[in-house]
């Protein structure tokens, strides 16, 4: 099933991060049922409340729809939404305050991206 939870963040948001990673793993896959919000809650000790939030979080972004009396699935173009937004994400958390810092300590575009390339 899914890695264990932290306390970094809520609950919920990592339900639905563990899900979102699932698909990007292609464990999870288009059209496929994800595991209930009972299965989540007895799995990990936590309320079918805050399993059912993390849930929906998802089915709000456009990652998971309900089919009435069965259950959530995942749905068409998830992986390419997740994606998306992730990237967007890294580039405002990551990419700009990289940049920034290598400009701050004099380190010019080239010296970064041979930075970059030596990492393995």
């Amino acid at each position: 099933m899914l890695d264990n939870l932290g306390e970094d963040k809520s609950i919920y948001l990592q339900i639905g991060e563990m899900i979102e990673d699932e698909i990007l793993r292609d464990i999870l896959h288009e059209e496929e049922q994800v595991p209930s919000t009972t299965e989540l809650s007895k799995f990990y000790k936590i309320n079918p409340a805050t399993a059912a939030k993390g849930i929906n979080l998802l089915v709000d972004k456009g990652i998971l729809y309900k089919r009435r009396g069965i259950g959530m699935f995942v749905q068409k173009g998830a992986k390419e939404k997740i994606m998306e937004e992730r990237r967007k994400s890294f580039m405002e958390t990551f990419v700009k305050k990289i940049i920034t810092e290598a400009k701050l300590i004099g380190v010019s575009r080239s010296e970064l991206k041979k930075m970059i390339d030596s990492v393995e």
